[in-house]
């Protein structure tokens, strides 16, 4: 039975490395769950802007490990076409958390706001004065 290949590296990126192989292993798992059921499927379930925050996601994860990938292979992404397609990635996104934060500012319940404020604001006692003391009593 063949002794393991270590290869030798420095001790200080010790650390960096367990962690970039544990980011891989959860990056691996989360590609196959998602992977394992059919995209079809997936879209069913799903209403048209999460459909496109899933794309979305998708798209920019991929991306994003072909730009690491070209890093391992002494490849500059800066310089690859792959830069301007997560700048485009990340416009789209931005855009459909525009839409989302507008239709969650749209739900706001109006009959609630109203008495948020109004509770908030000076509120007088049945006896006609109001609940913070006058000028006049601290004198």
């Amino acid at each position: 039975m063949a002794e393991p290949v270590s290869e030798e590296y420095p001790t200080e990126i010790h650390e960096f490395l367990v962690g970039f192989e544990e980011s891989l292993k959860s990056a691996d798992g989360t590609l196959q769950s998602l992977m394992s059921v059919p995209r079809t499927e997936l879209l069913q379930k799903l209403g048209p802007l999460e459909q496109a925050k899933l794309d979305l996601a998708s798209a920019y994860a991929l991306n994003s490990m072909f730009w690491i990938y070209l890093i391992t292979q002494g490849i500059n992404p800066k310089e690859h076409a792959v830069k301007q397609e997560l700048e485009r990635i990340r416009t789209y996104m931005n855009k459909v958390k525009e839409i989302t934060d507008r239709q969650k500012a749209s739900r706001l319940d109006k009959g609630v706001a109203s008495r948020i404020v109004r509770h908030a604001l000076w509120d007088a006692k049945p006896e006609g004065r109001s609940k913070m003391p006058s000028k006049s009593s601290h004198r």
